[in-house]
């Protein structure tokens, strides 16, 4: 860590990432790391804390995640979460079993004792939290105490005030169990002594000098794509080197209507940054031409892009750095570090540079989540609209083109886009949602159009509501509105005859098609 936070241990739950994120929204640093982690490792990084994260072993398995026991030693606050907690009485002498039946959903437990991670519960009182566990703990560890319980979870939370180890077998980090922010907060302030200064401003003042000291007298160069991570991460750079950045717009034939013309008017006489606009439209078409596997598509972009952004690199004098807004949830879906979280998909900002680029990486936002990213920006006093411009993916319109890509399919697609997000920002709902798109389906189905019989593609709409991309919901659009752009795209968009709405959640489904 270059900052002294709290180091989240992974152990593959699938809340581990909103352990992070309500340790943040406190104004604390934290990172998230495989289990694996060796004790050297930890020393290094000089933590305040260690949150051991759920996950969906037993701690009972011949192969199941495990920790050093001297983790425990190390005179550092930890705190044990679901799996943590009955991985932490395994090793410590406690005792877990498999549960009489397992306890999955919302259930109350009542406080014993107002110490430790409850010193702001009264004794007595019960409160809502959410289970999600198969083992349970039935004997605690020497030196540990109940504060918490239930008749199925008679170990619900245990600590040993001495030693400022704790455990909890529910989940305090999810919106179901209400209070467990207070509970997160006494475990952070109380026993780790963590300072609220993880802000948007803090993070922008060690930012700059962290950029100035890794470049020095260099120059750097950074892939702009229009959206908010490269807008952020290109003014961020520019305060720390000036006019020693030079930003390339590579327009890859895959953007929006108008998009490029945008861009460059954005970047260029607002921001009056140095964009180098590289038409490559037919470069990457070309590559694409046939080609319908989505991760296919996804590696074809990445290396088309290289390809193209190497050769206008190369054209400039003393560059030895490469800029991107790589943020948090690229490297934790993309890169499985050796813990148990599995790779979800490749991204094009994830995974490391050819070696025959020789620009080393700067990437100022990979620890911080999108909605971070936006107060950042705004620390930088980046304009509202484009802030809260909707993520827009690398790989754009071809993985919102389903199966091969045409020429007519990408008009389409163009069309029913600019349709939807034109009567987003009409009704006031554009910021009420965290992304909003139009996605062209590799099938079409009949239809009737005036008299005739038409037989055209199908348009999904696709809109969401999230915080940071980890998890998102489908947005509950009013019916007037949908049906409002769905009239608007069959009677305006040549070549489409149907719409629909995808109301599919993350997860299952992730936010993009492909």
């Amino acid at each position: 860590m270059d900052r002294r936070g709290v180091l989240i241990l992974d152990f593959g739950s699938q809340y581990t990432q909103l352990i992070a994120r309500r340790v943040r929204e406190l104004s604390v640093y934290c990172e998230i790391h495989p289990y694996q982690l060796s004790l050297e490792e930890i020393r290094e990084k000089q933590p305040l804390a260690v949150i051991l994260s759920g996950g969906p072993e037993s701690v009972l398995g011949t192969d199941s995640p495990t920790v050093d026991p001297l983790l425990f030693d190390l005179g550092l606050p930890v705190l044990g979460i679901c799996y943590g907690q009955q991985l932490m009485c395994h090793l410590l002498g406690g005792r877990v079993e498999p549960a009489d039946r397992h306890e999955y959903g919302q259930a109350s437990v009542v406080v014993a004792q107002d110490v430790g991670l409850l010193d702001a519960f009264e004794p007595g009182v019960s409160f809502d939290v959410w289970m999600s566990h198969g083992d349970r703990v039935v004997n605690a560890p020497p030196g540990f105490a109940v504060w918490a319980s239930n008749d199925q979870t008679p170990f619900a939370v245990i600590g040993d005030l001495n030693r400022k180890i704790a455990g909890v077998q529910f989940h305090p980090e999810v919106a179901h169990t209400p209070r467990g922010t207070e509970l997160l907060r006494s475990f952070l302030f109380g026993w780790a002594g963590a300072s609220a200064d993880w802000t948007p401003e803090s993070f922008v003042e060690q930012s700059v000098d962290q950029i100035r000291t890794t470049v020095g007298a260099a120059s750097a160069v950074c892939g702009l794509s229009g959206g908010v991570d490269s807008l952020v991460a290109a003014v961020l750079v520019s305060q720390a080197i000036g006019d020693r950045l030079t930003c390339i717009f590579v327009d890859n034939g895959l953007l929006r209507q108008d998009e490029a013309a945008e861009v460059m008017t954005l970047f260029k006489d607002h921001f009056r940054l140095n964009v180098v606009h590289v038409d490559a439209a037919q470069e990457f078409l070309g590559a694409l031409d046939g080609v319908s596997d989505p991760e296919t598509k996804r590696k074809i972009i990445g290396r088309v892009f290289v390809d193209v952004f190497q050769r206008e690199a190369e054209k400039l004098e003393d560059v030895q750095f490469l800029v991107q807004g790589t943020l948090y949830p690229d490297v934790i879906e993309s890169v499985s570090s050796g813990g148990p979280s599995a790779v979800i998909k490749s991204h094009h900002n994830v995974g490391g540079l050819p070696e025959h680029l020789h620009l080393d990486l700067v990437e100022p936002l990979r620890e911080l989540f999108k909605d971070e990213v936006r107060r950042a920006g705004a620390a930088l006093e980046i304009p509202h609209q484009a802030l809260w411009r909707h993520p827009f993916p690398g790989p754009g319109l071809a993985i919102r083109c389903l199966g091969e890509i045409t020429d007519d399919k990408l008009r389409v697609l163009r069309e029913a886009d600019v349709i939807f997000l034109e009567e987003l920002r009409q009704t006031g709902l554009y910021e009420e949602v965290w992304q909003a798109f139009c996605v062209i389906l590799p099938v079409r189905t009949v239809g009737v159009m005036g008299d005739a019989r038409t037989y055209e593609y199908v348009v999904a709409v696709r809109a969401v509501q999230a915080t940071d991309g980890m998890t998102a919901h489908w947005a509950p659009l009013p019916h007037e509105f949908l049906g409002r752009v769905s009239s608007r795209i069959i009677n305006e968009v040549r070549g489409c005859n149907r719409v629909v709405y995808d109301i599919s959640s993350k997860p299952p489904a992730t936010i993009e098609w492909e």
